[in-house]
């Protein structure tokens, strides 16, 4: 005899309302044992940063990067903000000028205060090579190119500058100067200028102004080399037996320490879960694996944006370019790769990769892969071109492509971290049993301890203001 259950089973089953003749498929997979995945996780990417990065042990957690003596010659970038379509000199930051650097004063902001926005069409000349130079520019926002004269009078490009930069500093203390350069803007460009005049009137209001300016013209210019290290006098090409000069190596008295940065949580399984549900996958052990992925990626995030050690933050202004024409192309490589004696690794968002290789498409060349890592990569000139998607894409569509040399050997970056933790799992990575709460939890602390430190200026460069939506 049916019973009513059976037959609404029946008839659920059957195709066409017709009863089954053997046992169905939702019944039988209440006696069979499911094949199962282990947790899955989107958030894991390539890490491509942490794996190319050589990995130097900080056993002090603080690795000090002794360095030449440098030269500061005041070559950051100046800030401006604007009310609207107003735009204005942040005072203090006129201090990156070399003739102000290290001023103190209400002076700056009178100094501020002189300056005139002016507003130039693409296409349009700022200043011409030859002309008289009387003027400090500062660009506010957009692009311009420097062209001088060739040796064939062909134009070559010296650079584009872009927000913050600025160009006529010298004009400032000199007098019957020529602009030796001239400037067109690649974009619509909004740029604040201070004639020579308006800083000669506050220079013989200020006292103070006017005996900075003074000492800086009398300061003795010591001898350089092109990086703007202390020369080190050598004597070459020489007969018989003159005098050779005498000479040291200068250091920095205050060279830069990096500090082992910290990522930590505290993962939290309830012990019902682990004495109950661990076949035949271990949640303790999943639990972790899924936690340790998700510390590495924010690992990963802070060595390229982290405001005290991050890449894109420590690239030195000198090695900080910008394209042509807004998408990246192989001249916009070219010139990055140009700026060090060796670059191990390019890396980029993959939005920029794709956009990359658009513009290659589009001039029809075809760049080819690289064997690295046991993998196929894109690859520039034989650099591997590697996708780092914490590299931030800004809400206008643009982005950084990050170019370096690696390893302590070559003077290049690397990363710190410390061996040797107690409890550790990897190496630089710890997990501590916490103990377990009145509600019956189960704790463990996951820590791990790193940062990046670029040993010359030249290891790390960045090319800015990629756009990728063309």
């Amino acid at each position: 005899m049916t019973t009513p259950a059976q037959a609404s089973s029946d008839v659920q089953d059957g195709a066409a309302g017709q009863p089954l003749s053997s046992l169905g498929t939702a019944a039988a997979r209440n006696l069979a044992t499911t094949t199962k995945s282990v947790p899955q996780m989107q958030g894991i990417s390539s890490r491509w940063l942490l794996r190319v990065l050589p990995w130097v042990q900080a056993a002090g957690g603080v690795y000090r990067v002794n360095r030449r003596l440098s030269y500061v010659v005041g070559d950051g970038l100046i800030t401006v903000v604007n009310t609207g379509s107003d735009v204005r000199v942040v005072p203090a930051e006129l201090r990156e000028l070399p003739v102000l650097r290290g001023f103190e004063g209400d002076v700056l902001d009178a100094l501020a205060e002189r300056f005139t926005q002016r507003e130039f069409a693409a296409g349009d000349t700022l200043v011409t090579a030859g002309d008289a130079a009387d003027e400090l520019f500062v660009i506010a926002h957009g692009k311009v190119d420097k062209v001088a004269p060739g040796h064939y009078d062909d134009p070559r490009s010296l650079g584009i500058l872009a927000d913050g930069a600025y160009f006529g500093d010298d004009v400032l203390v000199e007098d019957s100067v020529t602009w030796e350069f001239s400037v067109r803007a690649v974009t619509s460009t909004t740029a604040l200028v201070l004639p020579r005049q308006r800083f000669a009137e506050i220079l013989d209001r200020s006292p103070e102004l006017r005996q900075h300016v003074d000492d800086y013209l009398a300061r003795p210019r010591p001898p350089r080399n092109r990086a703007g290290e202390a020369e080190v006098a050598i004597s070459s090409g020489h007969s018989g037996e003159p005098t050779l000069p005498g000479t040291f190596v200068d250091y920095e008295l205050a060279p830069r320490e990096y500090e082992l940065s910290v990522a930590q949580t505290v993962l939290r399984v309830h012990t019902r879960v682990a004495d109950l549900y661990n076949e035949p996958m271990n949640q303790v052990e999943q639990q972790l694996r899924l936690t340790v992925e998700a510390l590495r990626e924010r690992q990963e995030d802070e060595l390229v944006n982290n405001r005290d050690f991050g890449l894109l933050n420590n690239a030195d202004f000198r090695q900080r370019i910008h394209t042509r024409d807004g998408a990246p192309t192989p001249d916009d490589l070219d010139e990055l790769l140009s700026r060090r004696r060796s670059t191990h690794v390019l890396l980029a968002h993959p939005r920029a990769i794709a956009a990359f290789g658009r513009e290659c498409t589009r001039r029809g060349i075809y760049p080819a892969t690289a064997l690295f890592h046991d993998q196929h990569v894109p690859a520039w000139r034989g650099v591997p071109l590697l996708p780092v998607n914490k590299i931030p894409v800004s809400a206008a569509g643009t982005t950084s492509i990050i170019a370096m040399r690696t390893g302590e050997e070559n003077q290049g970056v690397i990363g710190l971290h410390h061996v040797g933790l107690p409890d550790e799992l990897e190496p630089g990575l710890s997990v501590r049993f916490m103990g377990i709460s009145e509600q019956a939890i189960i704790s463990y602390l996951v820590t791990t301890y790193f940062s990046a430190a670029v040993l010359v200026p030249d290891a790390l460069g960045v090319l800015e203001n990629v756009e990728i939506g063309h």
